[in-house]
C-alpha cells in the first residue's frame, strides 16, 4: 500500500505519496524497509524520541505530531488527531479486518479472560467462527493498535467466510484510556465488575470506571451486556444510552457446584457446565447472554456450553485426589476474597492453605488488602513471589504482611517453587492449596530476567 492511501487527506508530494508501505510498527526495534514508524507521544515519553532509530533500521516513513528531519517521508499529524489515525493506518494497512469480524468487548476487573474466552468457544461449538484476544493470547491484555489489527487481520483470514465470526476481545482500562481500541464498534460491550486495582495508572477508582464506561457509547458499541450485581455495574446500567441487557446471579438458579463443573437453570432450562467454582457460574451467565445478544437461541448456547473447555489457570483444579491444588490468577484483593469463598464453599470443613504474592512495578495499594484477606479466608498462608520485576521481592512481602493483623501467623519465601513446596507439604488428605496470581502465566520475571515457571507445572512435579 502506499503512503498516500494510508493518509489520503494529508499533503504529501508525488515522491512522498508514492512510497510503498507493508506495515505500521510503534517500536522502532521491530522496523526495517516498507515499515511505517508511527512516533506516538505518551505519557512517559515521546515516541519521536525513537524515529531517528527507527529510520537508521530501515523505516521507510515515520508519522509524526511535529516536523521532524530524518531523510524519509514524514506524516505530520495533529496531536489531537494522533489517536484516531494511529487506528486508522494500523487497520488499513492489514485491510480492515474489523469489518469481517463481530466483536464482544469485555471490560472489568475480574473475570475478563474467562468471558472472552467463553463467548470464542461458544461461537465454535454454534457452528459460527470463533475466537478470543486477551491475557491467554497477548503479552498485554489488549495489544497496542498495530498488533491489535494484525492479530485481528489472522484471526479473519483463518475464519471461513461463509459462517459467522465472533471475536471475543478483552478490553482493558488502560487501552480505553490510552485509545488502542480506537476504531472498533463492538456488536455487544460487557462488563463483568469492578474493584480494586491499577490505581498505580489511574489514581482513584472514579478514574478507572471512567475509563471502563467510555467501552458503553453509541460510538463504540451497539449494544451493552452488564452485571448488575455490582454497584460499578448497576450505575453503568443506569447510565447506559446503548440498548443494554443487565446480569445478575439470580439469572442463574438451583445451582449445585463440584470440583469437576457446575448445573444449574438459566431461562428455565438446565445448563452443564465444565467450569469450577460459584463465579464461573456468573462468568458463564454473562457470556451466554452475550451470545443471545448476537442472536444465538437459548438452547444452542446451553449445549454449547456444555463441550466448551475450562479456561487455563482460572480455578484450574491440578489435583482432585488426596490433597486439591487449585490454580488461579486472582491478583486483586476483590478476586482473591471470591476465590477463597469459593473454594470454601466446594470443600466444607477441608483446611485452605494459600499461596501468593503480588506483582513488582504495579498497583502498590493493593498489597496490604490481599494480605487482610489472606489471613481472614486461608487457614495457612505462605506469602511468595508473584512477578517482582524490578522491585525487591521481600518489599513487596513486607508490604502484603502488612495487612496482616498482629495475631495472625503467615509464612513467607520469596522462592515461588519452595513456597509451593511448603504449602503442598503441610498438606493433609482432604484439605486444598489453593496457587494464586499468575493462573495460565508461564515465566516469571525476576529484575530483567525472565524465567521459565508454570505454577501448574511446579505443582504436578512437587507432587509426583
Amino acid at each position: 500500500m502506499q503512503l498516500g492511501d494510508l493518509f489520503d487527506d494529508a499533503s504529501l508530494d508525488v515522491a512522498a505519496a508514492s512510497v510503498e508501505i507493508d506495515r505500521v510498527e510503534i517500536d522502532s526495534r521491530v522496523c526495517g524497509p516498507g515499515a511505517l514508524f508511527l512516533a506516538i507521544p505518551g505519557s512517559h515519553t515521546d515516541g519521536s524520541r525513537f524515529a531517528t532509530d527507527a529510520v537508521a533500521r530501515g523505516a521507510t516513513a515515520v508519522m509524526a505530531s511535529s516536523p521532524l528531519a530524518l531523510g524519509v517521508p514524514v506524516v505530520v499529524v495533529p496531536p489531537s488527531q494522533v489517536r484516531a489515525t494511529v487506528a486508522h493506518v494500523s487497520s488499513a494497512i492489514v485491510g480492515h479486518p474489523e469489518r469481517r469480524l463481530e466483536l464482544v468487548g469485555v471490560t472489568g476487573t475480574n473475570g475478563k479472560t474467562t468471558v472472552a474466552t467463553l463467548v470464542g468457544d461458544l461461537a465454535i461449538k454454534l457452528g459460527w467462527n470463533g475466537a478470543s484476544m486477551g491475557t491467554l493470547t497477548h503479552e498485554r491484555t489488549t495489544p497496542a493498535p498495530p498488533e491489535l489489527f494484525r492479530s485481528l487481520a489472522r484471526i479473519a483470514d483463518e475464519f471461513d467466510v461463509t459462517a459467522r465470526s465472533v471475536v471475543g476481545l478483552e478490553v482493558s482500562s488502560h487501552a480505553l484510556d490510552q485509545g488502542r481500541v480506537d476504531g472498533l464498534v463492538f456488536a455487544v460491550a460487557v462488563f463483568t465488575n469492578l474493584s480494586h486495582d491499577h490505581l498505580d495508572y489511574h489514581g482513584s477508582m472514579e478514574a478507572y470506571f471512567r475509563a471502563k464506561a467510555k467501552l458503553f457509547s453509541p460510538e463504540r458499541a451497539k449494544r451493552a451486556v452488564i452485571w448488575g450485581d455490582d454497584p460499578y455495574g448497576a450505575r453503568l446500567a443506569d447510565e447506559s444510552t446503548i440498548a443494554t441487557t443487565v446480569v445478575s446471579a439470580s439469572d442463574a438458579s438451583s445451582v449445585t457446584l463440584s470440583l469437576i463443573g457446575s448445573t444449574f437453570f438459566w431461562r428455565g432450562q438446565l445448563v452443564r457446565s465444565p467450569l469450577v467454582g460459584a463465579y464461573n457460574v456468573d462468568n458463564a451467565v454473562v457470556a451466554m447472554t452475550a451470545l443471545s445478544a448476537l442472536g444465538a437461541s437459548d438452547e444452542a448456547i446451553i449445549d454449547a456450553l456444555a463441550d466448551v473447555r475450562p479456561v487455563p489457570g482460572r480455578f484450574e483444579v491440578v489435583s482432585d485426589h488426596e490433597i486439591v491444588v487449585v490454580v488461579d490468577y486472582a491478583h486483586t484483593p476483590a478476586g482473591l476474597s471470591t476465590l477463597l469463598d469459593n473454594v470454601r464453599a466446594l470443600s466444607p470443613g477441608s483446611r485452605v492453605i494459600l499461596v501468593f504474592g503480588c506483582g513488582g512495578d504495579r498497583d502498590h495499594e493493593k498489597r496490604a488488602p490481599m494480605g487482610a484477606v489472606a489471613a481472614a479466608r486461608a487457614d495457612i498462608v505462605v506469602v511468595t513471589s508473584d512477578n517482582p520485576r524490578s522491585e525487591s521481592p521481600d518489599a513487596i512481602i513486607d508490604a502484603i504482611v502488612s495487612g496482616v493483623p498482629a495475631d495472625v501467623v503467615v509464612q513467607r519465601d520469596v522462592d515461588r517453587r519452595r513456597a509451593i513446596e511448603r504449602a503442598i507439604s503441610q498438606a493433609r488428605r482432604g484439605d486444598v492449596v489453593v496457587v494464586a496470581g499468575k493462573g495460565h502465566e508461564t515465566t516469571q520475571t525476576i529484575g530483567d530476567v525472565m524465567i521459565a515457571f508454570d505454577d501448574r507445572a511446579v505443582v504436578r512435579e512437587v507432587l509426583a
